[in-house]
C-alpha cells in the first residue's frame, strides 16, 4: 500500500493519469524487479520505495515526447524505460533491446506476467540490429555516450523519427560533440521523490 501511494503521489505531480489496471501493473513489475534482483543483480538499486521514483516515475517522465506507432528502448536492461511506458502507452508498439542474456530473460518473463501484448524483447547488439520496419522514437537510458549511441543506432531511425536520450546534469560535452545532421533540443525533467538532475535529450535528424 505504501509503494502504490508513493506511485500515485509521484503520477499526480508529474500530471500522468493511468487507468487502475495499469497502476497496478507498474507495482507488479516492481516485485518482480526486486524478486529477479536477489539473483541476478539486474540493477543498483535495492529499495523499493527507491524504485519508485529512480524506476518508474524517471520512465514515465518521457511520456509527453513519445511519438509512433513503432518505439524501440535501446539497451533496455531490466526493462527500463521501455516496459512502464508500454504498460503506461498500450496504443504503441515497443521493442526492448539489449545484449545481455540475463536482463532479456528477466524482460521476456516480466511481459509474460504482465500480460503485455504491446511490447517484445530482442537480445541483440544495437549495431547489428536490423528489423524490417525502422522506429518513430528510439529511446536510451544509461546508455553510451550521446555520440556513440547515434553512430550505432541511426540506420533504426525512421523518417521524421526522433531520439529521446536520457541523462542526468545537463550533457554538455556529450551535446558538443554530435556533429551536424541533428536538430537537438534539451528537456530539464523534475521526478518526485528524486533529489537529483535529470535530463532528456530530444535529437531529430535533419537530413
Amino acid at each position: 500500500m505504501k509503494l502504490e501511494k508513493r506511485l500515485q503521489q509521484g503520477l499526480h505531480e508529474m500530471g500522468v493519469a493511468l487507468p487502475p489496471p495499469a497502476v497496478e501493473k507498474l507495482l507488479n513489475f516492481l516485485q518482480l524487479l526486486e524478486k529477479w534482483n536477489q539473483t541476478y543483480n539486474l540493477t543498483a538499486v535495492r529499495d523499493p520505495e527507491q524504485m519508485v521514483p529512480r524506476h518508474l516515475l524517471d520512465s514515465l517522465s518521457v511520456l509527453p515526447y513519445l511519438h509512433g506507432p513503432r518505439v524501440l528502448d535501446i539497451g533496455t536492461g531490466a526493462g527500463l524505460p521501455g516496459i512502464p511506458l508500454a504498460l503506461a502507452r498500450p496504443d504503441l508498439q515497443f521493442t526492448l533491446l539489449d545484449s545481455n542474456a540475463k536482463k532479456t530473460r528477466f524482460a521476456t518473463q516480466a511481459l509474460h506476467e504482465l500480460g503485455l501484448k504491446n511490447a517484445a524483447v530482442v537480445q541483440e547488439r544495437v549495431e547489428k540490429f536490423h528489423p524490417a520496419e525502422k522506429f518513430d522514437t528510439l529511446i536510451a537510458r544509461a546508455f553510451a555516450s550521446i555520440p556513440d549511441m547515434l553512430a550505432a543506432s541511426r540506420h533504426l531511425c525512421a523518417p521524421g523519427g526522433r531520439f529521446l536520450v536520457m541523462k542526468g546534469v545537463f550533457p554538455q560535452e556529450e551535446l558538443a560533440a554530435v556533429t551536424d545532421g541533428y536538430r537537438a533540443e534539451v528537456k530539464a525533467l523534475t521526478i518526485p521523490g528524486l533529489d537529483a538532475a535529470r535530463h532528456m535529450v530530444i535529437l531529430a535528424p535533419v537530413n
